[in-house]
């Protein structure tokens, strides 16, 4: 069972976690898991495989001195505490170029995870977040395409449910 990440709520479905058949030592606990950490870390060492239960407790990031988020590359909330749990006890995701994390209603919102125009328009939402994109980015949404190499990251307010987007080129 993995533990649940508010800022993060899928993160196998969104491939940040991978699942594998023979368990792989976590390099903070030192336990055996079948479930290991696949996004950016940012520390002075390089560390892979990370178990989920060392993301949820803060240990990896605190044992590492690390961050899976970039602390700059967020909108702004005033709540430290939530900057706090986003960079060291939320699993990231991972952007083509900078991550970027959307925040709205004062606070961080919810990665549910990459997408294209097919994707935004399936899910009934193209009109929502072209509200926040500026002009060229509203005029050329059709070239978003899921893993694509210009893509779309989506995000969903936690408090009042509006979706958003971060785009992102390679």
């Amino acid at each position: 069972m993995l533990p649940y990440f508010r800022y993060h709520p899928d993160p196998l479905g969104t491939g940040i976690f991978q699942k594998l058949a023979n368990p792989k030592r976590c390099p903070c606990c030192g336990k055996d898991t079948h479930v290991v950490y696949e996004g950016p870390f940012y520390a002075v060492d390089t560390v892979h495989g990370l178990c989920p239960d060392c993301i949820a407790s803060g240990a990896a990031a605190q044992k590492y001195d690390g961050e899976f988020q970039d602390s700059f590359s967020v909108d702004g909330v005033s709540d430290p505490a939530k900057l706090d749990e986003l960079v060291h006890r939320t699993p990231g995701y991972n952007g083509w170029q900078q991550e970027y994390w959307r925040a709205h209603c004062d606070d961080f919102c919810a990665f549910l995870g990459c997408v294209g125009f097919k994707e935004l328009e399936r899910l009934g939402v193209l009109d929502e977040v072209s509200e926040e994109l500026d002009d060229w980015q509203r005029e050329n949404i059709r070239d978003l395409v899921k893993d694509g190499d210009v893509q779309g990251y989506l995000f969903r307010c936690l408090h009042c449910g509006k979706h958003l987007l971060h785009i992102d080129y390679d």
